[in-house]
Order: structure tokens, then C-alpha cells, then sequence
């Protein structure tokens, strides 16, 4: 063993031993880590490849690395998050952005493209990283996240200051309880969506790291979905858009039931690019 450990030693080493203790992708686990700790990209911890790491560095490194054998996501390891392009802030207080949700921006985007100035409803916002990408993608826009948990809304303030999106706005609110009291062009969510019955069969590193109020509704995963119908036509202006993700299996078809033959338009189903039914989208009459 090398008393100077180098880039390239500490990629072997760890490639092998996340290997050896089951880990699908070894080699992404610790590029991960080593981008985060040398905050640069993979290609350059690749041009670095002979630099050696300090000994605080190999201890930040070490603890790392410990605490994602115990199946810690990487993001709440390093604190951080790539999400349409932009790194947000991530902590066990906020769902990790998921690259499927970016489905969610680029469908919104394409809906609001003709609307001047829109105003846009952020519900269950977390990270906060859906109402700022919107924010800074459409400048003009007036936007809203609320979220129930206060520690979230303070990661998703940091991360509205980190990314100077000076046109958007947090507040804390149970949207099962109360709504704005004004209508927007476009609400848009990813409420929490898992049933109750399958939060025992999640992966380790979601069910016993990622916040529960953000992935469960604690029934049976329509309890978001029923409200948003029922308050949409209050909360979103006629010809608006409610856009939401939606889960998996017969989740879809259930939550494009509530809809259909209400108060709403073009009611459908869009695919994410894996090719799965992801996306919900309905037009206010």
C-alpha cells in the first residue's frame, strides 16, 4: 500500500472494494465522492489522476466512504444535487431531486411559453428545486413554492440565494388544509405518491434516509392528487395548467381518473424518457 495515496490509487482501491460489497456502478461511487471533494468535474478528476490527496482530504474521504456502506445516499453525503443543469443544496430534510422530475420543467416550460409574466405554484417544494429552475428559466415569471416542513423551506431558501432566483418565493403551508388565496397559470408538484403498503419495500438508501412526508402520503398515494383536482379550479386561472408527477404501475391510470369527466381539459398521460407514464397534465376549463 502506497503511503501516498493519489487520485488514481484511491479510484483502484475504492472501484474494488464497492465491488466487493455489492454496489451496481463501483467506479460512479467514488467518482462521485472525489468530484464533491475536489469540487471539480469527472473528467477532470481523471486530468488529476496523479495528484496526491492530503491527509485531511483522505479523512473526509474515509468518512465518506463509511457512511455510504450503510447505504446514506451520496447527495446527503456531499450535500449537493445537479438538477436541470444547476447544483442545489440537498439534506435528510428534502427529497432528492430526481433526474425524471426534469420532465416536469420541460413540459411546464413548453405550456407557458405563450403566457407573459406567468405566475407558477410550487407545491410540496423541498429543495426548492423546481420552482428556482423555473424561476431562473423564465425570468419574467412570479413564482411560489410552499411546503409543510419549515427545515425544508430553509434548504430551499439557501438554495434561492445561491442561485439568485430573486422571482421566487417560499412559504410554509399545508396544502391539505388551506391554499393561496390568488390564481396562478400553472400549479406543479411532485407530491408525495407512495402508498403507505409499500414504504416497508423501498431501497435502504430511500425508505430509511429520504424524509417520509416527502414520499408518502401515510394512505394510498392519491390523497395529494384528490385535493389538487378539487382545489385546482380555485387555485389555477381558467386555461391554466396543473402539471404533477405521478408514480408508477396503476398509479398513473388512477390519479388520470380523478381528472377526466370533471372541470378540466386535455387531461393526459406523458412518458418521461425512460418511457414510463410520469407525467399528468390537465387544463383548467
Amino acid at each position: 500500500m502506497p503511503k501516498t495515496w493519489r487520485i488514481i490509487d484511491l479510484i483502484k482501491w475504492a472501484e474494488s472494494y464497492f465491488k466487493e460489497k455489492g454496489f451496481e456502478n463501483p467506479r460512479g461511487e467514488i467518482e462521485w465522492l472525489l468530484r464533491s471533494l475536489l469540487n471539480c468535474t469527472r473528467i477532470d478528476v481523471y486530468l488529476r489522476f496523479e495528484e496526491p490527496l492530503s491527509k485531511s482530504q483522505l479523512s473526509i474521504l474515509r468518512a465518506w466512504v463509511m457512511r455510504r456502506l450503510e447505504k446514506e445516499p451520496l447527495q446527503y453525503i456531499t450535500g449537493s444535487c445537479d438538477f436541470y443543469g444547476r447544483e442545489f443544496l440537498v439534506n435528510k430534510d428534502v427529497l432528492i431531486p430526481r433526474p425524471e422530475t426534469e420532465r416536469l420543467i420541460d413540459i411546464s416550460l413548453d405550456k407557458l411559453k405563450e403566457i407573459n409574466l406567468p405566475s407558477i405554484i410550487d407545491i410540496g417544494t423541498g429543495s426548492g428545486c423546481i420552482a428556482i429552475t423555473l424561476g431562473n428559466e423564465i425570468p419574467g415569471a412570479m413564482v411560489l413554492g410552499v411546503d409543510i416542513s419549515a427545515e425544508a423551506l430553509l434548504i430551499a431558501n439557501r438554495n434561492k440565494e445561491s442561485l439568485r432566483a430573486d422571482n421566487t418565493s417560499f412559504k410554509e403551508m399545508n396544502i391539505l388544509d388551506e391554499t393561496p388565496n390568488i390564481q396562478f397559470d400553472l400549479l406543479v408538484s411532485n407530491p408525495p405518491y407512495i402508498p403507505k403498503i409499500e414504504m416497508n419495500g423501498l431501497m435502504k438508501d430511500v425508505g430509511q434516509f429520504e424524509p417520509a412526508i416527502a414520499l408518502t402520503d401515510e394512505d394510498d398515494g392519491l390523497t395529494f392528487y384528490k385535493r389538487f383536482e378539487n382545489v385546482g379550479t380555485d387555485l389555477v386561472k381558467p386555461g391554466g395548467w396543473i402539471i404533477l408527477e405521478v408514480g408508477l404501475g396503476k398509479h398513473p391510470s388512477s390519479v388520470k381518473n380523478l381528472f377526466i369527466e370533471s372541470r378540466y381539459n386535455h387531461v393526459e398521460l406523458v412518458k418521461d424518457y425512460n418511457g414510463d407514464n410520469r407525467v399528468l397534465i390537465a387544463q383548467v376549463k
